[in-house]
C-alpha cells in the first residue's frame, strides 16, 4: 500500500481552529486536516495536506455517538453488562457511508481506531486535549501491515432499512456474533435472520437483547467463529480467507484490560500481535485443537490487531 493510499485510508481530523495551532499538531505527527474552506490556504501554507470541508459537507455526514460505555441508571446492577456505544454495526450496514464523530476529551483515539478497523470514511472532531493521543493512534494505524481481506460471518441479517433491524445488528455486534448484511437470505451462511418471518417475528425483535440470545443459541457457541472471554467491553471484527485472517479488537471500557482470552473457529498458526501503545509482538500463547484456536493477550489498551496464518 502506497503512502498516499494509506494516508487516505486513515480517519481524517476536522480542525476548525486557526492556523496558529499548527505547532501542536505537528508535534503530534498530524499531517492531514479537514478545515473550514476560508482557512484552507493558511493551513496549506503551514505545511499540511488540507481538505476543505464546509458546514454543509459536515452536516451531510451521518453523525455517530462517541464510542465507549455508559451506565444505565434504570437497570443498574452488578450482574448486568455495561452498555457499550459502538458504531461498527453502522459501518457494516452501510460501508459506503460517510460519517462524522464529534467526541469529547478522552475518546479521540478509540474513535479513530473504530473507524479504521471497519474501513469507514470518517471525519473526527476532537477535543484539543486529545491531539497527542490521536496522533499516537494515527501513527500506530499507519504502521500496520496492509490486509484487504473479506468479512468473516456466522450469519446473515436481511436489512429492510428499519430501525428495529439496526438495533438487532447493534446487539449482535456487541455480543461478538459475527454477521453479514444481506439483501436476501444467503445460501452460504448457516443462519439468515429476516424479521417478519415465522422463525423471526417482529414482536420477538422488539426485545433485541433476548432476540440476540435466541440467535446465539441457534448458532451454538461451538460453531461461533469468534468468542471473547474475560470482558464484556471488547468487540471484535474478523476478516480473512483460507490462508490468513486478521482480528481487530476494540476496547470500549476506557481502561486497560489485564488479560484476554480469544477463541477462533479453525486452525490458525501463530502470527503477530499489534497493540496500540506497545507495537508488534509475537503471539506466544496459542493452542489449536478440535477445530478451534485459543489464544491469550497479556493485556490491551484501546486497540489490538492480530494477524494469523492457516496452520495447514
Amino acid at each position: 500500500m502506497s503512502g498516499l493510499v494509506l494516508l487516505l485510508a486513515l480517519p481524517a481530523l476536522y480542525w476548525p481552529q486557526a492556523a496558529d495551532s499548527a505547532p501542536a499538531l505537528k508535534r503530534a505527527g498530524i499531517e492531514r486536516l479537514c478545515v473550514p474552506p476560508d482557512s484552507a490556504a493558511a493551513w496549506r501554507e503551514a505545511g499540511f495536506s488540507v481538505i476543505p470541508l464546509s458546514p454543509a459537507d459536515l452536516a451531510s455526514r451521518e453523525k455517530l455517538p462517541p464510542p465507549g460505555i455508559a451506565g444505565r441508571a434504570a437497570v443498574a446492577s452488578p450482574t448486568r453488562s455495561p452498555w457499550v456505544f459502538a458504531s461498527g454495526w453502522r459501518f457494516l450496514r452501510n460501508p459506503a457511508g460517510k460519517y462524522f464523530y464529534d467526541v469529547p476529551a478522552g475518546k479521540a483515539a478509540l474513535a479513530a481506531a473504530e473507524a479504521f478497523a471497519y474501513g469507514a470514511d470518517a471525519v473526527l472532531k476532537i477535543d484539543p486535549a486529545d491531539v497527542e493521543s490521536y496522533g499516537r493512534m494515527l501513527d500506530f494505524l499507519a504502521q500496520l501491515p496492509a490486509a484487504d481481506l473479506p468479512e468473516i460471518a456466522d450469519l446473515g441479517v436481511v436489512d429492510d432499512g428499519s430501525p428495529l433491524v439496526g438495533e438487532v445488528m447493534n446487539l449482535l455486534a456487541r455480543r461478538n456474533l459475527l454477521f453479514q448484511v444481506v439483501r436476501a437470505p444467503s445460501p452460504q451462511l448457516p443462519i439468515n435472520v429476516r424479521l417478519g418471518t415465522p422463525e423471526y417475528p417482529q414482536k420477538e425483535a422488539a426485545d433485541p437483547s433476548a432476540f440476540a440470545l435466541k440467535i446465539r443459541r441457534q448458532l451454538t457457541d461451538e460453531q461461533r467463529r469468534l468468542r471473547v472471554f474475560g470482558t464484556d467491553v471488547v468487540i471484535g471484527r474478523l476478516t480473512g480467507n483460507a490462508e490468513r485472517a486478521r482480528l481487530h479488537l476494540l476496547n470500549y471500557g476506557g481502561r486497560e484490560i489485564d488479560s484476554l482470552r480469544i477463541r477462533l473457529r479453525g486452525s490458525w498458526a501463530q502470527g503477530e500481535v499489534f497493540l496500540a501503545g506497545r507495537g508488534p509482538l509475537a503471539l506466544e500463547d496459542s493452542t489449536a485443537s478440535e477445530g478451534a484456536t485459543e489464544l491469550s493477550l497479556a493485556g490491551m489498551s484501546t486497540y489490538a490487531v492480530i494477524d494469523l496464518r492457516d496452520a495447514k
